[in-house]
């Protein structure tokens, strides 16, 4: 006989229930749970976005967009889509202040077919190692610092200890990750300040190279290769991704619109000041020409540069605690977007994928994740691998942001209908951007690129476009399975119920089986 949502704390919400008792111990386990501040909010931005672009990708955007002047306006684009999806998501997360992020938000909007877009997210959710990436240029940088030959599987290794520390710290000590959270986004700021007081001093003459100078003629070299141009936004963007970070925990957030609305726009925009102000320090110390030939991260050539060869090692430093960061905050996320799949019965096994056991955290969400990553790390052959695992996760998020948008966006064409009125408005023409932005990062890819301009060495430039497609396909398959074929089969229908967990205070929804009767079979 199995057991009912009662059977583990969890009540349907109802006037019996609605008792003082019931009441006060609900509240009380809400209190509990929200351990979240604006500090934390802020890191868990922080780390998310800031993981490796900002120290690596300026080069290749140089190399894209072929001049400085150019460059630096893809970077103001890409700060200006940022922020606007800030604006979208907090819209979102203070109309609907519960963990999930863009699941609830896709869900509150797109209603038909029924449970379509449920089963669409999963496959979004479950399939990608969002972590992976970051775990594997931890593991680089780890062994630059301690000047060891990279290969494929000391490098591997060592990113595989990176994510099983990320999944047994948010595991087992959730307290002890977000503080260790809050001290690398701190680092991370710390080492990002330094590099723009650098630029300060290669601006005053103070290098230990020949002066570039590259504002002196801006825009000469500019390309006319609209490939060019587009992938160079779509690694700016890459950049940026993670603004919408601390809309995944805002259950466990005290006082979550407050602390939304302060903390999402205040990380944003700090990031996007800070990163402009780097982009100026590398043009101000390393020259076009070495940006371009360099096989290293142009951060690190910043550091040689002003600094001497002792402050590029240390960089190397610098560079893998930024990651594992990164790393953390992925994986702190991730693992509670599974933990609501379980939480609501959308999963096989769903009471062992929502549970908060051992340690009052998602550990087997977080642990799902950790499965997902290592596979990613390690199945994968060496060459083309790499930007394969960046360019497949970041596609699909495209998708998702723009029916986010429109989503938004058709709320406010309908807002009396939809009774939407949020304690935070984006406004139209900044949700009509950030979707009119979004579908060219869908489409855009698709543009075949100029000769030598593939970031592919062998694979095909679109590979990843039809795979992160796919991946989302796969959980409209799931869908079909779990909402169309069995209940058919099995004779009855899914039926979404409201329930409050007496253990953490959480409202949420989950999925019933209903027999069906007589009249409808």
């Amino acid at each position: 006989m199995s057991k009912s949502p009662a059977d583990d704390g969890v009540h349907k919400v109802t006037a019996e229930d609605d008792t003082e008792l019931v009441t006060g111990r609900i509240e009380d386990a809400r209190r509990a749970k929200r351990q979240i501040g604006i500090p934390t909010a802020v890191f868990l931005i922080t780390n998310r976005i800031i993981g490796t672009g900002i120290f690596a990708t300026p080069g290749t955007i140089l190399s894209l967009t072929g001049s400085v002047g150019l460059s630096l306006f893809i970077w103001v684009a890409g700060m200006l889509i940022a922020l606007a999806g800030t604006a979208v998501y907090i819209e979102f997360g203070t109309a609907i202040p519960k963990n999930g992020g863009e699941k609830n938000y896709l869900e509150y909007v797109w209603r038909r077919p029924k449970f379509l877009t449920t089963g669409l997210y999963t496959g979004y959710v479950v399939l990608l190692g969002w972590a992976a990436g970051n775990s594997v240029i931890f593991g680089e940088y780890i062994l630059n610092a301690a000047q060891v030959e990279v290969d494929r599987w000391n490098q591997r290794g060592v990113g595989l200890a990176c994510i099983t520390f990320a999944f047994l710290v948010h595991g087992l000590a959730l307290q002890w990750g977000l503080r260790l959270q809050n001290v690398l986004g701190t680092i991370k700021v710390i080492v990002i300040l330094i590099m723009i007081v650098a630029g300060w001093v290669a601006l005053g003459g103070h290098l230990k190279v020949e002066k570039p100078n590259n504002f002196s003629n801006a825009f000469e070299g500019t390309t006319g290769s609209a490939y060019g141009v587009v992938t160079a936004l779509y690694n700016v963007i890459w950049s940026y991704i993670g603004y919408s970070n601390a809309n995944y925990a805002l259950s466990e957030t005290k006082h979550p619109v407050r602390t939304l609305k302060i903390a999402a726009p205040l990380a944003v925009s700090v990031i996007g000041v800070l990163y402009m102000l780097v982009n100026i320090s590398y043009f101000a110390a390393v020259s076009k020409d070495d940006m371009l030939s360099s096989d290293v991260l142009v951060a690190a050539a910043l550091f040689r540069n002003v600094f001497g060869g002792t402050a590029e090692r240390a960089l190397s430093v610098f560079v893998a605690l930024s990651a594992l960061g990164n790393v953390l905050s992925v994986i702190f996320s991730q693992g509670r977007l599974v933990q609501e799949l379980g939480r609501e019965g959308v999963l096989p096994f769903s009471r062992f994928w929502a549970s908060n056991r051992p340690m009052n955290a998602p550990f087997a969400g977080l642990f799902w994740h950790w499965v997902i990553c290592v596979i990613t790390m390690m199945a994968p052959p060496p060459g083309d691998a790499y930007n394969f695992i960046l360019n497949l996760i970041s596609y699909p998020l495209a998708i998702v942001n723009t029916f986010v948008a429109a989503g938004l966006a058709w709320l406010y064409l309908n807002r009396k209908s939809w009774n939407w009125h949020p304690p935070f408005s984006a406004s139209l023409p900044v949700v009509v951007f950030f979707m009119i932005s979004n579908i060219y990062l869908v489409v855009a890819p698709f543009v075949p690129p100029d000769p030598g301009q593939n970031v592919y060495k062998s694979l095909p430039y679109w590979i990843h476009c039809v795979v992160g497609f796919g991946i989302i396909l796969a959980g409209g398959v799931y869908w079909l399975v779990w909402a169309v074929v069995l209940p058919k089969f099995g004779r009855y229908q899914l039926v979404r119920e409201t329930v409050v967990d007496e253990i953490d205070g959480w409202e949420r929804n989950v999925f019933v089986r209903k027999p069906l009767g007589e009249g409808e079979l």
